[in-house]
């Protein structure tokens, strides 16, 4: 046996393979008896040759940092995260039941404000939102839908209950990893994999499509995934997506509004496109409406979107439901609208915009993460048990200087799952983000992008912090 696990120790956290005593669950069972009847230096062997895939496939994203980008392989570890059939069929429930409600509160917010009317979200936090755009008021998006894709960030905490993290309604990005992830998964386990019957997420490009068509009102739509361009991080994913749906991938400068429509330039003259897959932030879209300076957008779009003349995915706006402030309420908002208790619970969030809660995060800000309203990639985030007395000291005059934009939460320890270190296994932590397709019904992928803080003791899952992922087998 080249790799067994009697040096393996879960460390007091949740560990996603191994009981607190050390006894592997059962359902990753199989999975260790095959691998540790390995011949000696096998799985490193296969670890090393996904890597060499990735290499090959040019699976990259890029990180600015200090002005310059740099492009790099996403990191990737062998050992799958598996999830019991029982414990995903709640998870799938939990999120068609948020993306649900969050649909309501979106056309809520944007059109009659009953639930700001009515006190249950502050008016004056909506408003105040960055991702709240007053151009979208009144707006009915086609079908009814704003959230299309979401991708909902979940953890396991101490008692390896899963609670949401956060909401990503903008442009979530991570699909193109999972989809990979699963081939190389495949790949280096075809025994295991055939025996365990995971569940499939290949046909993901198929259902996105059927979505996209779905949303427009021609039979036989056109449509794109409209990219800022191959500077972007997400530059891959957007081609990968492109190619894989058989659809254009554009930049601003293919699109042009004529005649009151949306048209690509073709070799052929110009094209109607009738749904755009945006992966452009909603500011950038049209710079007669939004930012004047977007060199990214298409002059005129919005009034050819208000017309119902063309379809985006998603709707411009949804960053509203982005906001970690707004998060928040989303108990509240699950509540007002579907009359039910949340089945997936949000972190105990505290709000600086609310002076009780203010009062005690500045009290507390050493045991604390605290973020901002509207960063991601674990950007603009401090987190209280790891940062010195000079950070704490900032972070404090900036929530006086504008508690609105900070939300503060414990300091929840991720659930872990061994990774491969060199040749031995350790605890690395983790967290999890389902793909929600919301077109004709609400599809939960059943899987999702698991994402591993690679750093030893490191909580930051993020690719751009250094994280790497798994594959994850939704077992049925």
């Amino acid at each position: 046996m080249a790799f067994i696990f009697d040096s393996y120790h879960t460390e007091g956290f949740f560990d996603e393979m191994f009981e607190v005593d050390g006894k592997v669950r059962p359902h990753y069972e199989y999975f260790k008896q095959q691998i540790e009847n390995l011949p000696k230096g096998e799985l490193l062997q296969r670890q090393h040759a996904a890597e060499r895939t990735l290499m090959q496939m040019g699976i990259t994203f890029n990180v600015y940092h200090n002005g310059e980008g740099t492009e790099r392989i996403m990191p990737f570890d062998i050992v799958p995260r598996m999830i019991r059939a029982d414990e995903w069929a709640r998870l799938e429930r939990g999120l068609k039941q948020r993306i649900t409600a969050l649909n309501l509160f979106l056309d809520d917010v944007y059109n009659d404000q009953k639930i700001l009317k009515d006190g249950i979200v502050p008016r004056e936090l909506v408003e105040s939102c960055k991702g709240y755009l007053k151009p979208c008021e009144g707006i009915n998006p086609p079908k009814g839908v704003w959230c299309h894709i979401t991708g909902t960030d979940l953890i396991r905490g101490d008692d390896g209950t899963f609670m949401v993290l956060e909401d990503n309604l903008r442009c979530p990005s991570g699909v193109s990893y999972m989809l990979e992830n699963r081939e190389i998964s495949k790949h280096s386990f075809p025994e295991i994999f055939e025996r365990l019957r995971v569940q499939p997420v290949s046909n993901y490009p198929t259902q996105l499509l059927q979505m996209l068509q779905y949303i427009s009102n021609n039979p036989s739509p056109t449509v794109v995934v409209l990219t800022p361009g191959r500077y972007n991080s997400a530059y891959f994913e957007h081609s990968y997506l492109a190619q894989q749906m058989g659809v254009e991938l554009v930049e601003n400068n293919d699109l042009v509004v004529h005649d009151g429509y949306v048209k690509m330039r073709t070799t052929k003259g110009f094209q109607i496109v009738d749904v755009i897959y945006r992966r452009i932030d909603d500011s950038f879209l049209d710079p007669n409406v939004f930012n004047p300076e977007s060199l990214l957008g298409i002059p005129g779009i919005f009034e050819v979107y208000k017309k119902g003349r063309v379809a985006l995915a998603n709707a411009p706006g949804t960053g509203v439901a982005d906001d970690k402030v707004i998060y928040a309420y989303v108990p509240r908002i699950i509540k007002y609208y579907l009359n039910e208790d949340p089945i997936i619970p949000n972190v105990q969030t505290y709000i600086c915009g609310e002076d009780n809660d203010m009062q005690y995060v500045l009290e507390n800000i050493d045991k604390l993460v605290v973020k901002e309203a509207n960063e991601a990639g674990g950007y603009g985030m401090l987190i209280g048990p790891k940062s010195t007395k000079a950070q704490q000291r900032l972070f404090r005059m900036k929530i006086k200087q504008n508690p609105r934009n900070y939300i503060a939460q414990p300091t929840i320890s991720l659930s872990r799952v061994p990774s491969m270190v060199e040749n031995h296994f350790e605890g690395r932590h983790v967290d999890l983000r389902p793909y929600i397709l919301y077109g004709e019904n609400i599809e939960v992928i059943p899987g999702g992008l698991t994402r591993v803080a690679l750093r030893k003791g490191s909580l930051v899952v993020n690719s751009s912090q250094g994280g790497g992922s798994k594959d994850t087998w939704v077992l049925y």
